[in-house]
């Protein structure tokens, strides 16, 4: 979930291949389209439709972004971090929704075989695969860290896949003739890229909902807290998360006297963030003698 000791040149690096990636796709969504109509391949039509809602996916996930760097304001005292999960969410419905209907032109196509448009179609597909592939290469390293730059990487590699798969099928039908080829083999790419889709979405909800993020060891931060020199008790520890790529954390500590370091605060905090990837952590320090917290719910660990 962190993003690199260089978050600016991280955010521009992104920025710069966000503005790509949507140049690249707008240009080839109107070539496929002139092909599909020039040809009078409704397949080329349909996939530059496909297309365009990826683009449209991508700016998405780029207005998430640049909102996420927006300053906080005392309406909105974490600023704007929270839209990145919402878009990333947006994102997996997006492409559930896309892979529903290649999914659902693919059965009908079981029934009424169409034959790929000759080499037409196949060009212009190699060209899809090109330019999506080049396009998802760009997201490939921050999609592991980044649910919003995930949901880009997806949307362009399913689009890749999609026009990997004519290719093949139109290659495969030229030669045999065998008409089942093509939805046979969306089917598998449908399937494929379902396995990431569902992951993407099932993650998004969890943050949407506050729940801790995937990576974050709770054993690990409940072990380290309750093991510090003079601290007793812990208690009302959330971890939660910021944006897709921050997270935060919140704890009360009873301690024993008060002989703490004056830098134990500010060690801590820092402790939090090398070692467990939190960003943001608040901490209330309390005595044993200071009465039960009102927080104190659930009893201390």
């Amino acid at each position: 979930m962190n993003m690199s000791h260089d978050p600016n040149h991280q955010i521009s690096n992104y920025n710069r291949a966000f503005a790509i990636g949507v140049v690249l796709n707008v240009i080839f969504v109107a070539i496929e389209a002139g092909y599909g109509v020039a040809s009078g391949s409704l397949a080329l039509i349909a996939d530059a439709g496909h297309n365009l809602s990826d683009v449209l996916s991508l700016l998405l996930a780029w207005g998430a972004g640049l909102l996420a760097a927006k300053a906080a304001t005392e309406k909105r005292t974490y600023g704007f971090r929270k839209v990145t999960i919402i878009a990333s969410l947006a994102s997996a419905i997006l492409l559930l929704v896309a892979l529903g209907g290649i999914t659902w032109e693919a059965i009908g196509r079981f029934f009424n075989p169409k034959p790929v448009d000759g080499m037409t179609v196949i060009a212009v597909a190699a060209i899809g695969v090109v330019i999506n592939t080049i396009t998802a290469l760009l997201f490939v390293s921050g999609q592991k860290h980044d649910l919003n730059i995930r949901g880009a990487f997806l949307h362009m590699a399913a689009d890749a896949g999609v026009s990997l798969g004519v290719v093949v099928a139109g290659i495969v039908i030229m030669a045999t003739g065998w008409l089942v080829i093509d939805p046979l083999i969306s089917l598998l790419i449908v399937a494929v890229i379902l396995v990431g889709t569902w992951s993407l979405l099932r993650n998004s909800l969890n943050l949407a909902i506050d729940a801790v993020p995937e990576g974050i060891d709770m054993d690990g931060i409940k072990r380290y807290l309750t093991g510090l020199e003079n601290v007793c008790q812990i208690h009302d520890l959330h971890v939660w998360p910021m944006s897709t790529t921050e997270v935060a954390l919140s704890v009360h500590l009873i301690i024993g006297d008060d002989s703490l370091n004056d830098d134990f605060l500010s060690k801590l905090q820092q402790q939090l963030h090398d070692r467990f990837g939190i960003e943001h952590s608040t901490i209330q320090v309390e005595r044993q003698d200071d009465g039960l917290c009102m927080l104190n719910k659930n009893g201390c660990i």
